[in-house]
């Protein structure tokens, strides 16, 4: 079992707070994807003939790409691999992209979910990020898609900066339960460097984000959640049973995945490979036949400390038996270490796994880092 992910560097603008590789001209959009499928090709053995069970589009704003464009890159990849018929192919979308035309193409493609970048409902909020679309065009985008035929919906969300009061907050969740949407990924706002809104703030042009509003907003995101039958499984995720999202769910379970364009990470439980983050020399290096990828041999120490950062992240917690078979003896370690956060109530054991509690949640960073051998 495995997954593929394709990054598709290209957005018709810039957010204010994003620092994910993208170009905002598409001047090369026929060149890129003739690369992407290069690259597909190059890398074929690296899965090592495993079944391929996710395809995820992410970026950038793959809706970008159109059915044809999206088609030529997933045949590419059945051609090579062997791709289970039940596979789910994610595409991330902006809402302006999905109109009915385009709902009407991809309908045609092997694409069955959308992850659909609605971050607010509010006019203001999504001016203030510099978003494309605006709240009534979010809300008609997932209605949309739903009336397409595309019931395997998930929707992301921002939370924790200046413009978003609580009461705006709750009517955001309110919209996205009335809604119906069975996954939703949220986020708390942060400041990343080399980002417009960094700048802002560097500038004071904007104030600075605040922690205890992000802390504030994901408690009350946590229980309205729940509230209305959605497992929190990831500390950023959001389902309704059985709705997991299988590519990202097979990042925090060690799943072996391919990467394919600019910046794209790739792991394959010895290995972990990342291309280089520019468009251009992508493109130049494929041109010639080769790879523009570093390489980085896992350590057993980068094993355990993955493990740690991303299982405990999850409703299925850090698994001590799975500890000691990366490093024998080393569950006994993390428990010494983990006194402390077991003492404040933030981690908890059941059997031999640890789990974070809901206010441990609040300090899943902090508490991984702790742990970390």
């Amino acid at each position: 079992m495995a997954g593929i992910y394709i990054h598709i560097p290209f957005c018709k603008q810039a957010c204010h707070y994003c620092d994910f590789h993208f170009s905002t001209s598409l001047k090369y959009k026929d060149e890129m994807l003739h690369a992407l499928i290069k690259e597909i090709k190059l890398q074929k053995s690296y899965l090592n003939g495993e079944t391929i069970e996710t395809i995820y589009f992410g970026g950038g704003t793959p809706s970008v790409l159109d059915g044809d464009e999206i088609s030529r890159i997933i045949n590419t990849i059945t051609e090579l691999h062997t791709v289970s018929s039940t596979a789910e192919v994610t595409l991330e979308a902006n809402p302006d992209d999905l109109k009915p035309d385009k709902l009407k193409a991809l309908k045609q493609t092997p694409v069955n979910r959308f992850s659909i970048g609605i971050q607010s409902f509010f006019d203001e909020d999504l001016a203030w990020m510099n978003r494309v679309h605006r709240g009534q065009e979010a809300e008609s985008s997932v209605k949309r898609a739903q009336d397409a035929g595309f019931e395997n919906i998930t929707v992301d969300l921002i939370y924790g900066y200046p413009m978003l009061s609580d009461t705006k907050w709750k009517q955001n969740l309110d919209k996205v339960f009335e809604l119906n949407v069975p996954h939703v990924s949220t986020y708390s706002m942060t400041v990343e460097p080399q980002t417009a809104l960094a700048a802002f703030i560097n500038k004071k042009k904007q104030p600075p984000m605040n922690e205890q509003q992000s802390a504030e907003q994901f408690m009350v995101l946590m229980d309205a959640m729940q509230a209305h039958g959605f497992e929190h499984y990831e500390i950023s995720n959001f389902c309704k049973p059985g709705h997991y999202s299988r590519h990202n769910s097979n990042y925090w379970k060690g799943v072996k995945y391919l990467g394919i364009g600019p910046s794209a990470h790739s792991y394959n439980g010895d290995t972990r490979q990342w291309n280089i983050a520019n468009n251009a020399k992508y493109m130049q290096a494929l041109e010639t036949g080769k790879l523009s990828a570093e390489t980085e041999e896992l350590t057993e120490e980068n094993r355990l400390n993955e493990y740690i950062m991303t299982s405990l992240r999850t409703i299925w917690g850090l698994d001590l038996a799975r500890l000691n078979q990366i490093a024998k003896g080393a569950s006994d370690e993390l428990l010494k270490a983990g006194a402390e956060f077991f003492d404040r109530e933030w981690i908890s054991q059941k059997d031999n796994v640890i789990y974070l509690t809901a206010t441990g949640k609040l300090y899943a960073d902090h508490i991984a880092a702790g742990l970390f051998f």
